[in-house]
């Protein structure tokens, strides 16, 4: 498969999986079905268009009418689906773990592509895959996850630093980037079950851990 084939359909991956967890967001906030979709389309879409503006380029969001279409079918799915997903709290973090890996790795690769050193493509790639469920919590109006004690954008760091590793040792397969996605989204979930959590700071008369 030829490397641009390749990043459109995991690109078109991530767009659907955030799509379904802004949707399954906005149902379990019992929205109705364009708050849904708005949100799926916003979640899906925000970290793309971060990494186009960064890299200088149009936003594909805006001019590849299959990013839209995907994301507002997806949500529309998860609007009529609900009652098939359970527990959709789960549901969330599940497509969550599964865009943060998809967008890692291919924000992280366009960066490469258009030039930017190694170190500016990690950081482009763990922007592009944090950024939308990061919109997709303020919208809901949750705290964003990005900000809370656990593990996810370092798993989006590590992803991104494995694809530029690889990269440089000449090692850019599609089986490659495909275990840095897995990389993600292992790191993310063994984080949730094994309840991993970045420190914070100890305040003076605080309590808790």
């Amino acid at each position: 498969m030829e490397s641009s084939s390749a990043l459109l359909i995991g690109d078109l991956a991530g767009v659907a999986v955030f799509a379904a967890s802004g949707g399954s967001a906005g149902v379990a906030k019992r929205l109705d079905l364009f708050g849904v979709i708005f949100v799926g389309f916003v979640a899906a879409l925000g970290g793309g268009i971060f990494r186009d503006l960064v890299l200088n380029t149009q936003p594909v969001a805006f001019t590849d009418w299959r990013y839209g279409a995907t994301a507002a079918v997806a949500a529309a799915a998860v609007f009529w689906l609900h009652a098939q997903l359970e527990r959709l709290r789960r549901t969330v973090l599940l497509f969550d773990a599964a865009g943060l890996a998809l967008f890692t790795v291919t924000g992280t690769l366009k960066a490469l592509d258009s030039g930017v050193p190694g170190s500016g493509a990690i950081l482009i790639g763990m922007m592009t895959g944090i950024g939308g469920g990061l919109v997709r919590d303020l919208l809901v109006g949750e705290i964003p996850v990005v900000l809370r004690r656990e593990i996810y954008a370092l798993a989006s760091l590590l992803g991104a630093v494995a694809v530029v590793g690889l990269t440089r040792l000449g090692e850019r397969t599609t089986l490659a980037m495909i275990g840095c996605g897995l990389l993600v989204f292992v790191v993310r979930l063994t984080a949730l079950y094994r309840r991993w959590s970045a420190p914070r700071p100890k305040l003076s008369g605080a309590s808790g851990d």
